[in-house]
């Protein structure tokens, strides 16, 4: 009777010990409430859906080449990379705590005692000993309050805010990788704009010294016009220059050795010079916005500062730790693993803060501070995320309005310049009107050129400001404006 009374009360305190291990001291978390819009507005027609590779909108193989070259060996990628093995290797540290730890050993030792010292052996004893010793020990520390289990929770969530970290910098990477791009793009074509109006001045500058030597101009109109053919020239450094610390730029962004930044030479195709397709989520849900991987970091930030308040708060309660060891131990060798070298020991230790001049409570004040800290971090997080979205749709919708009007001034600048041609040839207009319609229509076609820039650079910046690009799911009851996560 005895022995059941003796088992059940055992199992008892087991039981006990299994349910205080499942106490936490530290607050539950939620998820910080946002006032967000029900959705983006109707739907508008043309709009495009980019899915994960969404650089793949604007359609230019070329570009999706350099994109996946600057994912694959970009160094600040690899950077990021690296510390998410960091972290999941401490998150692996931080679980380990949680479970016993198990370790052996084995040991020999020779000693000789002192036949005249004080204490002196009994005769039976020999002076000179050997001892074999061969042991496993365990040691775990019981997890009454939480502690450290609040850690390991932290370090995982550590670990998905370095993950998030890393998708930030992957989208942040293809977007400036498709701006670089196409800043070539429009630099190539400014220098061409240019150089084709160079090429027109200096034909029309021969043309015109032919005249002057026959008399039939003055050496005024003669000068005005070397006077524009220097001024184009003086254009084309400025330009070329440009254009050199842009694909150095992109070189870098790609990961190209200090070799293949010299060797090589980046094009990009400027066969189209048509915008990209619009990118607007009217019709999406707006808390897709919360899926950008910088918010999400940001809530893991959160996450992790909040369970290390239940980590630090345990540090005010009693430690309990279990340790033992089974093993042998023998004189000789031979007799080390045999019954009667059995060796065995268990122990719990103790430990409870008593005094710490206000140490413990200081750190737990700290931890707590900069709870409200990250919590106020992912609050301006969100706000930011929401601004640069209107933001980054404003701008595409402006951008796309300007190239339009700069393409239909282009259009026209042209033909000006070519009616100008005709009624300078037949003598009807003078020569300065030809020259300020030259000077107009290459001023449109460099303007136009950096419009088509803004609006494709505006259009990457829509899909970055959405955390990348996300695929529409089936729709459904109640469901009909669901997507996924975006997938930086």
């Amino acid at each position: 009777m005895s022995a059941v009374v003796h088992t059940a009360a055992r199992a008892s305190a087991i039981t006990l010990l299994l349910l205080a291990q499942g106490c936490s001291l530290g607050p539950e978390y939620r998820a910080p409430e946002n006032d967000l819009p029900a959705a983006w507005g109707a739907p508008q027609a043309g709009a495009a859906l980019p899915g994960a590779r969404w650089w793949t909108l604007y359609g230019d193989p070329a570009l999706d080449r350099l994109v996946d070259e600057a994912l694959t060996h970009n160094q600040d990628l690899a950077l990021a990379t690296a510390r998410v093995d960091e972290a999941r290797a401490l998150a692996r540290v931080a679980d380990a705590q949680l479970v016993p730890a198990v370790d052996a050993g084995f040991n020999r030792n020779r000693a000789r005692s002192s036949s005249k010292s004080s204490t002196p052996l009994p005769p039976n004893i020999p002076l000179e000993r050997n001892t074999y010793r061969g042991q496993i020990n365990i040691a775990y520390e019981l997890d009454l309050w939480g502690r450290l289990r609040d850690s390991a929770k932290a370090a995982y969530a550590d670990l998905l805010a370095t993950q998030y970290a890393r998708d930030t910098l992957r989208l942040v990477i293809a977007s400036e990788t498709v701006k670089g791009y196409y800043g070539l793009a429009a630099l190539d074509s400014q220098l061409a704009a240019t150089q084709r109006s160079l090429d027109l001045r200096r034909e029309n500058l021969r043309l015109q010294r032919v005249r002057s030597e026959a008399g039939l101009i003055d050496n005024f109109a003669l000068r005005q016009l070397e006077a524009e053919v220097a001024a184009a020239e003086a254009q084309l450094p400025g330009l070329e220059q440009q254009r050199t610390a842009q694909e150095l730029a992109l070189g870098v962004l790609l990961g190209r050795s200090p070799r293949a930044l010299l060797a090589s030479r980046i094009t990009a195709d400027n066969t189209t010079g048509q915008p990209a397709a619009a990118v607007v989520p009217q019709g999406l849900p707006s808390d897709l916005l919360l899926r950008r991987p910088d918010i999400r970091e940001a809530e893991q930030r959160l996450i992790a500062a909040n369970a290390r308040i239940g980590a630090a708060r345990a540090s005010l309660f009693p430690q309990i730790s279990l340790t033992g060891f089974y093993g042998t131990d023998s004189a000789q060798l031979g007799d080390l693993f045999t019954t009667p070298a059995r060796i065995w020991q268990l122990g719990y230790a103790l430990s409870q803060p008593i005094f710490q001049g206000g140490r413990l409570f200081g750190q737990i004040e700290s931890i707590e501070a900069r709870e409200k800290q990250t919590l106020a971090q992912y609050l301006k997080t969100v706000q930011n995320a929401f601004r640069e979205t209107r933001e980054a749709l404003l701008a595409q919708t402006r951008a796309r309005e300007t190239f339009n009007a700069e393409t239909d001034r282009t259009k026209a600048l042209s033909e000006s310049l070519r009616l100008a041609r005709i009624r300078y040839e037949n003598g009807i207009s003078s020569q300065l009107e030809l020259l300020d319609a030259e000077r107009n229509l290459l001023a449109a076609e460099l303007n136009r050129a950096a419009a088509l820039r803004a609006q494709r650079n505006a259009v990457a910046d829509v899909v970055r400001a959405l955390g990348g690009g996300w695929e529409k799911t089936a729709a459904g009851p109640g469901n009909a404006n669901a997507a996924s996560a975006p997938h930086p």
